[in-house]
């Protein structure tokens, strides 16, 4: 303890003195200012909470996920790993000079395999370790409860992703600028609503291209997710979305809402099942309309945050992954 009592005293004199001589001498001030720094780095090395904030790195480190192709899953996303900053850390903590687990910068670290270096396979849920979920919601069809549920997630500050059938964005412009324009996130449904798994190569190319055109026409949006009608497919479609900077997306909940189904009995299945991770599939219904809030409260109150489909995929960490 002494002998860390004297280099501080030590250091605080040096630097005083070079402080002070940096305004008689200027030409030397580049070099009086190195010693300046080195000299705070060498009581920042001696400093107590510093060297503790050192020895807990390792303990509050979090390895990343590489994104991996599951047997039952197919493609599932990494997750960025954790590990803290030390210096911001230290900077934040300094002014009460106790070590406060709160107070912890963290910087994220991202794993080596991401989706875009698997091979073409579909996605049908998220990371289980990320606490989010998503609302993918499938427009071919049931434009007087688009409004409703708009105003629904715009009430609860929520993004979600609508699957645009080309078609339908053809005839329904107005409608499909008023999803854009409240921030939700744009995907591709093909343009005919067909089966796609049926489809030739040609015509499965035909189908996306297409519908990319008219939506980056109409929204000036190019989508990054592809969800097959009726979720059929085959590797084919896969491929070919690929190929245009597609990733095909199915899903892990299935409201079934189109066989309009008791609301609060819809509502109440999908919390259950709906896990960290889950793509809920829904479309513009009334059982929708009406069961919505319930959902969105139910799975909230499990913990999870609901997002777009970009966000719960990404490999990004939410913020109630953060210690």
């Amino acid at each position: 303890m002494f002998k860390k009592a004297v280099i501080q005293f030590c250091t605080f004199v040096i630097i005083f003195i070079i402080t002070f001589s940096s305004t008689q001498h200027p030409i030397t001030k580049g070099y009086i200012m190195e010693l300046h720094d080195r000299a705070e780095v060498v009581m920042k090395n001696e400093d107590p909470l510093y060297l503790e904030i050192l020895s807990k790195k390792e303990s509050y480190s979090i390895a990343p996920q590489d994104a991996v192709i599951d047997k039952v899953w197919k493609a599932i996303p990494g997750l960025n790993g954790m590990k803290i900053n030390v210096a911001k850390t230290y900077e934040k903590m300094k002014q009460t000079g106790t070590f406060n687990e709160r107070e912890i910068v963290f910087d994220e670290v991202s794993p080596k395999v991401t989706l875009k270096d698997l091979p073409p396979a579909p996605i049908y849920r998220g990371n289980s370790e990320k606490k989010m979920a998503s609302f993918m919601i499938n427009v071919a069809w049931g434009n007087e409860y688009i409004p409703e549920i708009l105003k629904t997630l715009n009430d609860n500050n929520i993004k979600s992703t609508f699957y645009l059938d080309g078609s339908w964005v053809k005839n329904n412009p107005k409608l499909a600028k008023m999803i854009e324009e409240e921030g939700h996130e744009i995907g591709n449904h093909a343009y005919s609503h067909p089966n796609m798994k049926n489809l030739s190569k040609s015509r499965i190319e035909e189908e996306i291209v297409k519908t990319n055109e008219i939506i980056k026409a109409t929204l000036n949006e190019k989508p990054e997710w592809f969800a097959p009608p009726s979720g059929s497919y085959r590797q084919d479609v896969v491929d070919v979305a690929r190929e245009h900077g597609l990733y095909t997306i199915l899903w892990t909940v299935d409201t079934v809402d189109w066989k309009k189904p008791n609301h609060t009995e819809m509502a109440n299945r999908v919390i259950r099942k709906t896990e960290a991770g889950s793509l809920i599939l829904m479309h513009p219904t009334s059982s929708t309309v009406k069961g919505l809030q319930m959902m969105i409260d139910g799975i909230e109150k499990k913990g999870l945050t609901l997002g777009t489909v970009g966000e719960t995929l990404s490999e990004k960490r939410n913020h109630i992954n953060s210690h």
